[in-house]
């Protein structure tokens, strides 16, 4: 009888249930299966690799950037029908869509490999064999060489980083720029080296639940103190190759210029507040994590704009 009861409830909830909130639900667990905010500034670095390299305004842009996006959500999607064992075991993880029940593992997968076609079909047709093949090495190595690497050391997040430094690339190449132009390297270094210290702040954070997951961390290696005295030094060599951007003339602005060096400062004080802390305070952490990543915006805003007001 309570099994009926139970039955009956859930109908009720079901037909009570309207369609915007029933779409509603579903665009949510999209945004989550995907990753959203994370595939956002994939689309972001794409865009300002695309800019930097390109001599008119105009909606090209739009091709590298959706295809790449595209890519990034399909390699989320995937990442995510890989780890659900893990997700389930970290507090951080288990609401995820595949560990809460919102959808099935199988239709993960398939959503991944539509999109992954989606995304390689928009680069092989609308931009160039560089910028297809580039997109697709990022998705082969986050989801063959940087999720299984996880699993075995705690280092992996160096290798992976190459992740990071890549769609700019794919942009770079789609607006017709050469692979071996000083300025697309100095900016792929920076988004290398940006996600090491990126991911160590969240360790500092989250170490204990990337335990519960059986992932091996720094801190099984290093101590906290050292793991935040190389984190720091790796934001001020981030900070330092944000300013080494401008000496390869990416901006066209002396205003430009200024407002990076301005950000860096800003950056090298938040870094220096994070070092003098006793300690590892949460509070401290996330607000550094914070800094990082609004000073790694805020150089994407402000070359991307300032070419785009050079090509008006």
């Amino acid at each position: 009888m309570s099994n009926i009861n139970k039955y009956k409830n859930e109908t009720v909830v079901a037909i009570e249930e309207s369609p915007v909130s029933f779409i509603t639900s579903k665009i949510s667990i999209l945004l989550e299966l995907v990753k959203f905010r994370i595939t956002v500034l994939v689309s972001f670095t794409t865009a300002l690799g695309y800019f930097l390299a390109s001599d008119k305004l105009g909606f090209g842009f739009l091709y590298p950037v959706v295809g790449i996006f595209l890519l990034a959500c399909s390699s989320a999607a995937l990442n995510q029908y890989q780890e659900v064992k893990t997700d389930l075991m970290m507090e951080r993880t288990r609401t995820r869509p595949i560990p809460s029940g919102k959808i099935s593992r199988n239709n993960v997968l398939i959503l991944s490999v539509v999109l992954l076609f989606a995304g390689t079909a928009i680069l092989f047709f609308k931009t160039n064999f560089g910028t297809m093949f580039v997109g697709l090495l990022t998705f082969y190595w986050y989801n063959a060489v940087y999720t299984p690497l996880k699993k075995r050391t705690a280092l992996a997040i160096i290798p992976g980083s190459l992740v990071g430094a890549l769609p700019p690339i794919a942009g770079w190449l789609a607006g017709g720029g050469s692979l071996f132009d000083v300025k697309i390297g100095v900016v792929a270094l920076y988004f290398f080296v940006w996600q090491i210290p990126h991911f160590w702040l969240l360790l500092l954070l989250y170490g204990g639940d990337f335990k519960k997951g059986g992932f091996p961390v720094l801190t099984d290696l290093y101590s906290e103190s050292f793991i935040k005295k190389i984190t720091v030094v790796l934001l001020v060599a981030t900070v330092l190759l944000g300013v080494l951007i401008t000496l390869t003339g990416a901006g066209n602005y002396f205003v430009s210029d200024l407002l990076i060096y301005i950000s860096s400062v800003l950056m090298l004080i938040s870094a220096y507040s994070f070092y003098r802390k006793t300690g590892s305070d949460r509070k401290d952490v996330v607000r550094t994590f914070v800094s990082i990543n609004l000073y790694t915006l805020a150089i994407i805003t402000i070359l991307s704009a300032d070419k785009l007001f050079f090509l008006l």
